[in-house]
């Protein structure tokens, strides 16, 4: 049908509620709104759904997310999984409650139970609650850091990650297979909970969370040395962050948290940062200031569903507070996790330290110094997640780190997504360390890069919203397949990975050989002088990213390279 009869019939049947249906009369007149609204479904992919809260197809409302749904339960009751049930969490956006018993109340009357959070809770600790209940799948109702008018819909398997094949085309089969909204089937809550299809948790996971990640602390003895000195300023802009960060951190003995109070409270409209992502500069604005004002040593941002981490952390010699990328804090934290491991107990045989496609290489350099295996996956820590399953049902492979340079990270095997909750823990725990040792954690930094190599690394994101965004960043992936450069800023291009076709070419010698890992649209140039660059189109937003990576003979050179990488991304851009 076209976008104007689908329009029609969303105004004209019964299954679409009053509400919806005046949202719709009031853009009557808007034909570039409607057509946006229902020019296409909004899409189930393998990061599940995002997009703006608001009727049509493809928008975030209650029926595309029981639509999904019916989808999931259709995929769940066909593998036989029903009696596992599915466990669900929210975050602190507009309609997350909402979206989230929604979706249960789909499940319920598809015959399988819903544990539903009593309140927001973050990320990991979802991920954490599959496994620990046994349940065959979560979902979780967020849009992580897009800008307030976004909600989304994340999928876990039983593993407790997102979902990865085959079970992730399997149940985007099931969606995209759901064409009639009368076959989407909801129920009564009252009445879902009186059949034991509904259930509220909440206290008892939160306490079994936390013990975890209390059991990854590996200096107790510094922490209770310097603990009441260290001063931490925290935020949670605004989502699930507060509650778990400083509990945990109370916990173990951190007595000096200074948490933002205008960004404390859960707040979708994120009042006081227009994007509440912790790698802007602007969400840190407040944190920095009170972070002043305290003279405090390191300055923590988590995201709204708190599964990443953003950090600032005090250079004593200039007093100045120095940002860390994702990158450099995860490098740091795996510097730090494998060091420690390695000085207490030991590290195994089999130590493995996995990241992505587009992360740093100065964590190939960190597994290199410890003699530990490098594991390289697709974007995406559900990758993370599955190679960690791997090691379980193998018996090959023992995890000591993984991370992503969007800043997130996992220490531990309680969850397999990405934990801001462990990872602001672990970070204060090594500025604890690094603190009897009279460094900072900038100290620790500097002597990573003087130990391996001054590293560098960049993304630009470009961002093209609507159908012409949409094929324009197909138009911008096309012709880098197909013509590929030579050479960029000054560097030759010596081989080029084609992860949609699975082919990466020696550039000199024209040879072929698989890339090893899923099909995706990605283009990957290595260069001379152990430069590469990377580019994919967002999975969540419209936006197509270059990532690039440089290394220098000093920190000043580093940054001179990467600054000429990005002029050179920039005028590419521009030019197509």
């Amino acid at each position: 049908m076209d976008y104007k009869d689908i329009y029609k019939e969303w105004l004209s049947n019964p299954y679409f509620d009053e509400d919806t249906k005046k949202e719709l009369q009031d853009i009557a007149d808007n034909e570039n709104e409607k057509k946006e609204r229902f020019y296409m479904d909004l899409e189930f992919g393998t990061a599940g759904l995002r997009g703006i809260i608001g009727a049509g197809t493809n928008r975030m409302n209650i029926y595309t997310v029981r639509k999904a749904t019916q989808g999931l339960a259709n995929y769940i009751n066909k593998a036989g999984k029903a009696s596992q049930g599915v466990a669900i969490a929210f975050d602190s956006r507009h309609m997350s409650p909402e979206f989230a018993d929604e979706a249960a109340l789909c499940l319920a009357a598809n015959g399988i139970k819903a544990y539903v959070f009593e309140s927001l809770r973050p990320t990991p600790e979802l991920s954490f609650a599959v496994r620990e209940l046994g349940c065959v799948a979560g979902i979780n109702v967020t849009a992580s850091h897009n800008p307030p008018e976004y909600n989304g819909y994340k999928v876990y398997w039983e593993d407790g990650a997102q979902i990865t094949p085959p079970h992730d085309t399997g149940i985007m089969d099931e969606v995209k297979a759901v064409t009639d909204w009368n076959t989407v089937k909801t129920m009564d809550k009252a009445e879902a909970v009186e059949k034991g299809l509904y259930e509220n948790i909440g206290a008892a996971i939160d306490d079994k969370y936390i013990e975890e990640l209390k059991k990854q602390v590996i200096h107790w003895d510094s922490i209770k040395e310097v603990g009441k000195d260290l001063k931490i300023v925290y935020t949670p802009l605004h989502g699930t962050g507060n509650i778990p960060a400083r509990r945990v951190l109370k916990e173990i003995g951190f007595e000096n948290v200074y948490v933002v109070p205008e960004q404390e409270l859960p707040d979708g409209d994120f009042p006081t940062v227009s994007y509440p992502n912790p790698e802007a500069a602007e969400a840190f604005e407040l944190a920095l200031k009170l972070a002043k004002e305290k003279d405090a040593d390191l300055v923590l941002a988590t995201d709204p569903d708190a599964d990443r981490l953003g950090v600032y952390v005090k250079d004593t010699k200039s007093g100045e507070y120095i940002t860390l990328t994702g990158n450099m804090s995860g490098c740091l934290l795996a510097d730090y996790e494998i060091s420690q491991r390695k000085a207490t107990k030991g590290l195994p045989k089999d130590g493995k330290l996995i990241k992505t496609i587009v992360t740093s290489n100065l964590a190939d350099a960190i597994a290199k110094d410890y003699g530990v295996d490098l594991i390289e996956v697709l974007t995406g820590f559900k990758y993370i997640g599955q190679q960690i399953l791997n090691f379980e049902t193998t018996g090959k492979g023992t995890y000591l780190f993984g991370f992503e340079e969007s800043y997130g990270c996992l220490i531990g095997t309680h969850a397999r997504d990405k934990d801001a909750i462990v990872a602001t823990m672990a970070l204060c725990e090594a500025a604890a360390y690094y603190k009897t040792k009279n460094m900072t954690l900038w100290d620790a930094m500097l002597a990573l890069y003087e130990r391996v190599g001054y590293y560098k690394d960049g993304v630009q994101s470009v961002t093209m919203k609507g159908i012409e965004g949409l094929a324009k960043i197909q138009e911008i992936m096309t012709t880098l397949r197909e013509n590929p450069p030579k050479e960029f800023c000054g560097h030759k291009v010596t081989s080029f990975r084609d992860y949609q076709k699975d082919i990466i070419t020696d550039i000199a010698t024209g040879e072929t050989k698989p890339t090893g890992l899923p099909k995706s649209n990605v283009l990957y140039f290595d260069m001379t002088d152990d430069v590469w660059m990377c580019v994919r189109p967002s999975g969540t937003e419209p936006k197509v990213k270059f990532y690039y990576g440089v290394v220098g003979t000093s920190l000043e050179d580093a940054d001179a390279k990467s600054e000429a990488m990005a002029k050179a991304v920039s005028e590419m851009v521009a030019a197509m």
